[in-house]
């Protein structure tokens, strides 16, 4: 098998959450460059008319939030009417904690965005194209944890919220992985370190000299430098590959 039908994605069906900005842009990019058919998911309707200016071929805009799972189910449903059932979902929206800070300050209402978003909006996607999936009888399905869900910020921001949600949604892969490894469907996450999206504050210099300077690399990645990883993980090129998480970080987490 050659190496470009290894990475083959094309006529492939993809659904990508949080697709208006940020890196759910840059996969519903890499998908799209590669021949595959993308739903973009997002509240941010301006941000997935940009978005959707951008892929090169066929593709739909839904508005929604990850976390109502009426709005996820809905979403998934308009996908399956317009092109077929998924075979490939980005669960990538997340959010960062509203306001960074040690846990004995931290709002209760804060603490529950954060877990409705961050975990509750995968385990709403994960669970809907898992359903297709099993009438396909194949998929691969890539969450989007971060670094600091393999590890504490707080050497660099308190981020409590944010870190609990995302070292859930790496155990929740793990755990996926697992239950689907019999049934043609890889379950795998993507750890990001820092780079350059709407999550972080990374017009400010103070900002970026605190994560450029605990990058190994001493540099902030663009959004743009995750689309092999999504590429990779999205095609055969990965299909002995699951319950895993790819970091991606510059270094951080070699230290």
């Amino acid at each position: 098998m050659s190496i470009s039908s290894i990475f083959n994605v094309a006529n492939k069906i993809v659904f990508v959450t949080g697709a208006g900005s940020g890196l759910g842009r840059e996969m519903a990019i890499a998908m799209s460059e590669n021949g595959a058919r993308v739903a973009c998911f997002d509240l941010n309707k301006g941000g997935l008319d940009k978005t959707a200016a951008l892929l090169s071929g066929d593709s739909i805009s839904i508005v929604g939030d990850v976390s109502d799972e009426v709005s996820v189910d809905e979403a998934f449903a308009e996908c399956a009417e317009k092109f077929g059932n998924v075979d490939i979902l980005f669960a990538n929206a997340g959010i960062g904690d509203p306001e960074p800070g040690l846990l004995h300050e931290y709002s209760t209402e804060n603490w529950r965005r954060v877990v409705d978003v961050n975990l509750n909006g995968v385990f709403n996607t994960n669970r809907a194209a898992l359903r297709q999936m099993m009438q396909t009888g194949a998929g691969k399905i890539i969450n989007t944890a971060s670094m600091w869900g393999l590890a504490g910020s707080s050497s660099v921001f308190p981020l409590p919220a944010y870190n609990a949600t995302k070292g859930a949604v790496v155990n929740l892969t793990r755990e996926l992985g697992l239950q689907y490894a019999t049934l043609n469907i890889q379950v795998n996450a993507i750890c990001p370190g820092f780079f350059r999206t709407e999550l972080g504050p990374y017009d400010d210099p103070e900002f970026m000299a605190a994560t450029q300077g605990f990058t190994p690399m001493n540099r902030v990645a663009a959004a743009s430098e995750i689309k092999g990883t999504a590429l990779y993980l999205a095609s055969s090129a990965s299909d002995f590959v699951t319950g895993t998480s790819l970091v991606i970080d510059g270094g951080c987490m070699a230290k």
